[in-house]
């Protein structure tokens, strides 16, 4: 008997044939999306310090802060593209839309490297002159670190959100379709990580080297040609994939369900259910128990009369909205969990560029290091899909062998430690200026980088799963752009903490702050690590509180059907179990 697959349909609108529409087939043009955008986007978006630094002559702090800008704008983009894809386009065509704004970005940076007067002139060092960018050339540069952005942002988080929608849901256990699907899923973001990492792996060896010894131009129009070859191979996987189609902006029903409770706030709660209203028309895809947290928001589905749009809710839309803020405190202490990130991914080029990066008597570029937390990501990714998983879920019963809370928490522990290890680092490198002895190998950053890898193996991959299960049906892009902006509001409020830590920490006389030095040697980054350190032990406690606190929608130890097994097109649909 084939696998019933509701709530999806092919790219010419027709009901899926789980034989011939998506699994693994469909998945392999997605994976290759993601490996040949993430070869143009990873090394520019980690060596874009160097050429704002080198070529755009910007100080440290600002080339930093526009980097981590730069870095935060791609994961905040993301939201445009799932609410478009959720509510009015289907993701593919999302993908298709977006991916050509992307190109247009890499092409305009591309070009102002390519012109000498679109950039400032190389600095002289005899006289001392080092003319920063400024005007319409600065212009020029903030548009195209701007526009890469809003295409790469939708790519990202459309292209896990259509993964994710290759796979029906089933038991892990057993050997029936569904079961075989379900695993499938269990395993598809451990895959989209291992495949960005697998991209930024070649691309920081292949277009960090263009970068750096041919040419930023060379090396944007790189960016941008893989992207191109990425459209082309999603847009021929087009007769494979199954497609869920929108039904509606959900962001737009949550604020309805918040609207009707406050109108509502004087109704008197029914002992009946019968008498809370649930969907009636074709567009929802899931329908949602009542959960008993969050009891001010239950009195907008009480059926009082009024049928005004903003006044009549289903429990279906409440139970959305309880779902945005059940996930509202893991989101907030995730975002402080991952500030120092971005900064110690940012410092590290820099800290990289002031040692000695010879390798076998060949000089090793900055930021070609991101290769070796990369390698060990991939390693561990595998190791934990094929060995760990397997094991840990006979040993725990939990479906993906620990909960999504737990590798999130681990993640962040590692982070920590690996900012403690980067300030002893910074530290020894600082007390070997002025001695007459060698400079400091690179290589001192392999330990830092190992625990970056396990960070993004673990708080990378159960922070994305995390939301992407927990969300609805209908919410699953919006589910996925939540993990994405976690990185971009994170990014952004680090380069805020080094603007405010800079004004703190400035003395009179003239004396700059910690990070106002011209270069690493005349700063002082190995206080900055240690105060980030610090910031994130507290964050890792914060979010060890908000983890055990949270009730999954699913209990983790027993895998549920999920959401495509339940899902209908038409209000016929019966009824949904959510354990809370």
């Amino acid at each position: 008997m084939a696998l019933q697959v509701q709530g999806l349909v092919d790219w010419r609108g027709r009901p899926v044939d789980p034989r011939r529409h998506g699994g693994l087939k469909a998945v392999m043009f997605i994976y290759v999306l993601i490996v040949m955008t993430n070869m143009g986007n990873i090394p520019t978006m980690l060596n874009i310090v160097s050429y704002l630094h080198g070529t755009m002559h910007m100080g440290i702090a600002d080339a930093s802060t526009t980097a981590a800008n730069f870095y935060g704008a791609i994961c905040v983009f993301s939201f445009l593209g799932a609410f478009i894809s959720d509510s009015y386009i289907k993701r593919f065509y999302t993908i298709l839309i977006f991916a050509p704004i992307e190109i247009l970005g890499y092409m305009l940076l591309a070009c102002q490297a390519h012109f000498p007067s679109l950039h400032p002139p190389p600095c002289d060092a005899a006289a001392g002159q080092c003319a920063a960018v400024s005007g319409r050339n600065l212009s020029l540069l903030r548009l195209g670190l701007y526009v890469i952005p809003l295409g790469e942002g939708a790519l990202r988080v459309c292209g896990a959100a259509l993964g994710g929608d290759q796979f029906d849901g089933g038991e892990v256990g057993g050997d029936d379709p569904a079961a075989a699907e379900a695993r499938g899923k269990a395993s598809f973001f451990n895959w989209f990580a291992f495949c960005i990492s697998l991209g930024g792996l070649v691309g920081l060896v292949l277009v960090v080297w263009v970068q750096n010894n041919e040419g930023w131009d060379l090396g944007f129009a790189l960016a941008a040609l893989m992207a191109l070859v990425a459209m082309a191979v999603v847009l021929a996987g087009l007769p494979f994939y199954r497609h869920r189609v929108p039904t509606g902006s959900p962001l737009t029903r949550i604020l309805q369900v918040f609207v009707a409770a406050f109108r509502k706030r004087n109704v008197t709660m029914p002992e009946s259910l019968v008498e809370m209203q649930e969907c009636s028309d074709g567009s929802t895809i899931e329908l949602l128990d009542k959960t008993p947290d969050f009891k001010f928001l239950d009195k907008a589905a009480v059926d009082d009369g009024d049928r005004r749009r903003w006044s009549a809710c289903t429990v279906t839309q409440v139970e959305e909205a309880k779902i945005i803020l059940r996930m509202l405190p893991v989101f907030l202490t995730s975002v402080l969990g991952y500030v120092p990130i971005p900064l110690l991914l940012t410092f590290t080029v820099q800290q990289g560029g002031a040692m000695d990066t010879r390798l076998a008597g060949t000089s090793v570029p900055p930021a070609s290091l991101f290769v070796v937390p990369i390698v060990f990501q991939m390693l561990i990714l595998v190791a934990y899909d094929r060995a760990a998983v397997p094991w840990l879920r006979r040993a725990t019963g939990y479906a993906a062998g620990v909960t999504h809370l737990q590798r999130v928490g681990l993640g962040f522990a590692s982070s920590a430690a690996a900012l403690a290890l980067a300030a002893a680092v910074e530290s020894r490198r600082r007390r070997c200026l002025g001695v007459a002895a060698p400079a400091m190998s690179v290589f001192w950053l392999t330990p830092q980088f190992f625990l970056l890898g396990v960070m993004d193996v673990t708080s990378f991959v159960g922070l994305l799963e995390f939301f992407y299960s927990e969300a609805s049906a209908g919410m699953k892009s919006i589910g996925g752009a939540v993990f994405f902006c976690i990185l971009g509001v994170a990014s952004w409020l680090g380069g805020a903490l080094i603007q405010a830590v800079n004004r703190a920490t400035a003395g009179g006389a003239g004396h700059g702050g910690w990070l106002d030095g011209a270069d690493l040697d005349a700063s002082h980054l190995d206080r900055f690590y240690w105060l980030l350190a610090v910031f994130e032990l507290v964050a890792f406690f914060l979010y060890l509180y908000s983890a055990w606190r949270y009730t999954y929608r699913h209990h983790p130890r027993v895998q549920p059907s999920m959401e495509d097994a339940k899902v209908s097109a038409t209000a016929t649909t019966t009824t949904k179990k959510a354990e809370v």
